[in-house]
This record gives structure tokens, C-alpha cells and sequence, in this order.
């Protein structure tokens, strides 16, 4: 099994930065993809985007693109979401999870193909 562990929100001013990390634990021989979700309080859980087992390729929602990077450093088991031009809408409960195998592009979008959440890490954008 895996385990992911998030860190780096905060309150930050709209049009600042965040850079939140994910640490995966246990079983991290295997191939797999790290996806970034978020949840605001009385929505559902949202797909904010992912990166592949390798780096080579990453998928973004629309409403982060342009704004979010996501990265990956293997050789510390970690994924990164640099987040800027934050915005008060994007508000939320930020949580990885983990795809296993080697997919890439838009099957990285599929939200119930996720599992292994980490307890996710606040991010408040501030008006």
C-alpha cells in the first residue's frame, strides 16, 4: 500500500503563491501517478490535476491551468503542486492520491481510479 502526507497551505493574499507537497510512504516501488484534488466546504471533491509515474506528463483542469504546476521528484518520493495568482475561489481542502501504472494524458482525470488519499492540507486565499 501507499500513504501520501501533504503540507505547505496556509492563508495567503489572492494573487499570491503556495507551494504544497506529498509525500508518499510504504509500497512506492511500484508505478504510479500522483493526482491533486481539492474540496471546498459543501462541494464535492474536484480534480485539480496529475502527474505521470515518470514526470513526462501532467493534466490540468481547466480552471487551474496556466496557474498550477504540478512536479514530481521520485528519488524523494514527493509531488509538488505550485500553485500562483491564487485566487479566493480556489479555496479548498488540497489532497493527493495515487493512479497505479504508467497512464498518462486524459486517464488521469478519472477521480474514482484514485486511492490512498493523504488528510489533505487547508489552503485559505484571502479577498
Amino acid at each position: 500500500q501507499l500513504q501520501f502526507a501533504e503540507s505547505g497551505g496556509g492563508l495567503v493574499q489572492a494573487g499570491g503563491s503556495l507551494r504544497l507537497s506529498c509525500i508518499a510512504s510504504g509500497r512506492t516501488s511500484v508505478s504510479f501517478a500522483v493526482g491533486w484534488f481539492r474540496q471546498a466546504p459543501g462541494k464535492e471533491r474536484e480534480f485539480v490535476g496529475a502527474i505521470n509515474w515518470n514526470g513526462g506528463s501532467t493534466l490540468y483542469a481547466a480552471s487551474v491551468k496556466g496557474r498550477f504546476t504540478i512536479s514530481r521528484d521520485n528519488a524523494k518520493n514527493t509531488a509538488y503542486l505550485q500553485m500562483n495568482s491564487l485566487k479566493p475561489e480556489d479555496t479548498a481542502v488540497y489532497s493527493c492520491a495515487a493512479q497505479y501504472g504508467r497512464a498518462s494524458g486524459n486517464p488521469m482525470g478519472v477521480t474514482k481510479s484514485y486511492a490512498y488519499w493523504g488528510q489533505g492540507t487547508q489552503v485559505t486565499v484571502a479577498s
